[in-house]
Formats: C-alpha cells, structure tokens, sequence
C-alpha cells in the first residue's frame, strides 16, 4: 500500500480520517505532534495554518507516495492557494470530509480543491464510513504518475 500524508487545517478531519482508514472507533484528540504509523501520516493543523511551519509539511510529504489535501465540507473559505499542488514533488489528491454534516456544501470544497490543483477528489465521511474504502483502493493501486 502506497503511503499517504494527509494534510490540512486544524479539524479538517485528518485525525478522525487516519482513524476511519484504520478500522479504529472514532475518538477526537487533538494531534499535537506528527503521527506516522503504517501507511498513513496524520500531521497537525498548525502546520498547514502557520508560515513558519509550513516547511515541516514539505520535510515529511518526502517519506509519503501521496498527499492528501483535506478540505471539510463545512469550511467559509478553502486555506489552499490556487495551483499549491504544482510545487508538490508527490502525488496530490483532495479529500472533501464532513460529507454528512447538515451544513456540508462538498461542491464547494471540490470546487475549492480543483483550484488549488487536485484532479483527484474523495468524498469522506469519517463516522459513516462512507468514501473510506474508496481512498484504501486507491492506495492500494499502483502511482497514476
């Protein structure tokens, strides 16, 4: 299975989705810290959220084969500029999560992840299950690139 860095802001979803691709009940904690385990890397919000540890987030995409680009289904805003995939050195895809919220607008979040360059876009929902085993298949096959 292909190795997957997920990324994005704080409650994106990263957490409770390195969970759901797990098989594990969904708890929140917040991730303080980066957890590597397996096939997956859940990083921190902040890095994503704050310039000065923006870095960090292209150090560790280095042990990755994939990116995963988290945006929740309930964001006012996307937090990824226009076109950020093309400075990627791996395999970029987006992940719409919170698809089951009452306030989701997942167009908008795929919108929002088209721009920012993804051409691959998962729809999660972490507590349904539901896009879960989508994102495993993919991982699973070999690089599109």
């Amino acid at each position: 299975m292909r190795k997957i860095m997920l990324a994005g802001r704080s409650e994106a979803g990263k957490t409770s989705l390195t969970q759901a691709l797990r098989g594990e009940n969904i708890t929140y904690h917040k991730t303080q810290y980066v957890y590597f385990e397996d096939s997956i890397i859940d990083t921190p919000g902040e890095y994503a959220e704050t310039p000065n540890l923006g870095h960090a987030l292209a150090l560790y995409s280095y042990e990755a084969d994939v990116i995963g680009l988290l945006l929740s289904a309930i964001e006012p805003y996307s937090l990824y500029p226009p076109g950020v995939t093309a400075i990627a050195t791996r395999e970029c895809i987006g992940i719409v999560t919170k698809i089951d919220h009452p306030q989701a607008n997942p167009k908008l979040a795929e919108e929002w992840l088209r721009l920012a360059g993804c051409e691959i876009i998962f729809f999660v929902s972490s507590y349904t299950g539901e896009g879960v085993s989508d994102i495993l298949e993919y991982l699973k096959s070999p690089a599109s690139k």
